[in-house]
């Protein structure tokens, strides 16, 4: 494959899995654990608001014990070295790409450290903890706040932005991803219909592997950077070939 003109890449829990940040699905995950229907449903905040709120309290801290890691931080340079569109897609809540240096940056579900208002509809950053007594910068509303991550029965954010974006690409990257959360899971197809070049990066193949035309597994933070190293030398080779074309 040449150097690319457009990319999107889309990333998992399999990326800040080696920040420490436990995932969600893996066999010792977080809904081995705990009931999804209890902590992530419109339908279990309105049973107990005090028990969600303490389950991603409990995430929101947990953020301030890791920093990214080296596949964060390929990304990160990617994004700034690279000459062409670019958007990183991530399905993960924590921020560690924004850490990391990423901007061109859509969180398809959500972010721990946003706060929503049942009341207003409004967003606002939110570091600290969350409770029913908690109160709307926007509005002045109590006892209406939520944390802003995508649920399930819910619709995932950016989507329009996302398939817009995968529309118009010709590489497309999915970094530590399980391949069985849709509307993620079907990315990789819309990607090959449009024409673009695909590659997996993962610990191990994920569910929708044979959709990819290239495959690379290993720890993201071995094969991420190296990837991200071949494919901005790429770039510099082809655009020194532009500049300077063979006789």
């Amino acid at each position: 494959m040449g150097a690319p003109n457009s990319i999107v890449i889309l990333t998992g829990a399999g990326i800040s899995a080696e920040s420490g940040i436990d995932t969600f699905r893996d066999t010792n995950g977080i809904w081995s654990k705990v009931d999804y229907r209890d902590v992530a449903t419109p339908e279990g905040f309105a049973r107990n608001p005090g028990k969600v709120h303490a389950f991603y309290n409990e995430r929101r801290r947990g953020l301030l014990r890791v920093r990214p890691n080296a596949a964060h931080e390929a990304l990160g340079r990617l994004e700034a070295a690279f000459g062409g569109s670019f958007l990183l897609v991530t399905q993960n809540i924590d921020d560690l790409h924004e850490s990391a240096g990423s901007r061109r940056l859509l969180h398809m579900h959500g972010e721990v450290n946003s706060a929503l208002c049942e009341a207003c509809g409004k967003r606002s950053r939110w570091s600290g903890d969350m409770s029913i007594n908690s109160q709307c910068p926007h509005c002045g509303t109590v006892g209406r706040m939520r944390v802003d991550v995508v649920w399930f029965g819910e619709m995932p954010y950016h989507m329009d932005r996302i398939e817009a974006a995968i529309a118009a690409c010709d590489l497309f990257v999915s970094i530590g991803t399980s391949g069985n959360v849709y509307p993620a899971a079907g990315f990789v197809e819309q990607a090959r219909l449009a024409g673009a070049h695909t590659v997996e990066l993962n610990l191990e193949p994920s569910e929708g592997y044979s959709s990819f035309n290239e495959a690379i597994y290993g720890r993201a933070t071995e094969i991420v950077p190296e990837f991200v190293r071949q494919l901005l030398a790429a770039e510099v080779d082809a655009a020194f070939e532009r500049i300077s074309p063979l006789p």
